[in-house]
């Protein structure tokens, strides 16, 4: 990976958003396509798009979510300790002793999550699994008024975890879940603008994927893009760690490829394509098994408009919806290859209709 790139993927990483609240990574996002793409633009939904060739045809659809989990504040007591609810799906023992940064209309705040000491816990509750309701923030306010003129309710917060390199050109980070999708398509288009195809591409940073329960942004964006094919990228469980079996959720390795689902939204001639590509390009692939839905984008753009041709590509993943999920970048860059790879082998005489 180019190091321009790689301090974009890091300032990406780093930039708090969580699903709501994506301005601050959407415009780092923007900013970066601003240095290559034709056309770059967002939407009411919060979602960016960076287009090239924009009137090409067909029109080709990359969509990455570029939100994370976070925490919202609910209720503020009379001694200033916040008390939260969570923005998408967390294990509530992962939070347990967490700092965090609150995002207030004032700047970001910084906090702990609390819970009473070992000490201060009867033996019969210390094999209790903590809940979201035995937690709060801590400001080191002194009151609820002295609280409320630093923070706000409904307040996003995130973890306060950077991201870290580590061995073998892997890192981990916070926000990996689904800043990686977004990241992907964006280089995927910067890689298509150096040998432009005949398509229009349009590369869209989505919104609120973790909570979106109607369809979120990708919904809303493939209904401006209307596209005549889609390929989403999102993370997947790698299954490379103890503890996982395989029986159930596939075999899939870090650093060993870029991951294709079958099934479910999936339309069998982009999965067909996308594996001959794979093939073609010298990209190592894992197919993955989607009997019902996804849990990605790919479910609510498959189903926009009219019914729009959706592959999804997936990057494996460990620890996800932790501080410290996981990835290799060499999975990253097979992915980008493998979407402008797609993107150039797309004409106009392209027909996705399953025969």
């Amino acid at each position: 990976m180019k190091p321009g790139s790689l301090a974009f993927l890091k300032r990406l990483l780093d930039t708090p958003g969580p699903s709501g609240f994506e301005t601050a990574p959407a415009r780092v996002w923007r900013d970066e396509a601003e240095t290559f793409a034709d056309r770059v633009s967002a939407d009411v939904s919060g979602n960016s798009i960076a287009a090239l060739n924009p009137d090409g045809v067909p029109r080709v659809m990359l969509a990455g979510h570029i939100d994370e989990i976070g925490l919202m504040i609910v209720h503020v007591d009379d001694e200033g300790y916040l008390y939260f609810s969570t923005i998408g799906g967390w294990d509530p023992q992962i939070l347990v002793g967490q700092r965090v940064h609150l995002l207030t209309r004032k700047g970001t705040l910084d906090g702990v999550i609390g819970k009473r000491a070992i000490h201060l816990i009867k033996q019969e509750e210390r094999d209790r699994a903590s809940k979201v309701t035995d937690l709060w923030i801590d400001i080191g306010a002194k009151s609820r008024a002295d609280a409320l003129r630093r923070v706000g309710i409904g307040d996003p917060a995130v973890l306060a975890v950077p991201t870290t390199d580590l061995p073998n050109r892997r890192i981990a980070a916070r926000s990996i879940d689904n800043r990686i999708g977004a990241f992907v398509v964006l280089e995927a288009l910067r890689a298509l603008s150096r040998r432009r195809p005949a398509a229009g591409c349009f590369a869209v940073a989505t919104t609120q994927e973790e909570i979106a329960w109607a369809g979120g942004g990708a919904r809303t964006s493939a209904a401006g893009i209307d596209p005549q094919v889609a390929i989403v990228v999102d993370v997947t469980h790698a299954t490379d760690h103890p503890n996982v079996e395989k029986k159930e959720h596939g075999d899939i390795r870090l650093g060993g490829g870029v991951v294709l689902s079958r099934g479910s939204a999936v339309n069998p001639v982009v999965f067909d394509l996308l594996v001959a590509t794979a093939e073609a390009d010298g990209i190592p692939y894992t197919i993955q098994a989607a009997p019902r839905d996804t849990g990605t984008d790919a479910d609510a753009i498959h189903l926009a408009q009219h019914g729009i041709p959706t592959g999804l590509v997936s990057v494996p993943s460990r620890y996800m919806h932790s501080p410290n999920e996981m990835v290799d970048l060499a999975d990253l860059e097979r992915a980008a290859r493998l979407l402008a790879g797609f993107a150039r082998r797309v004409n106009s005489r392209a027909d996705f209709t399953p025969r």
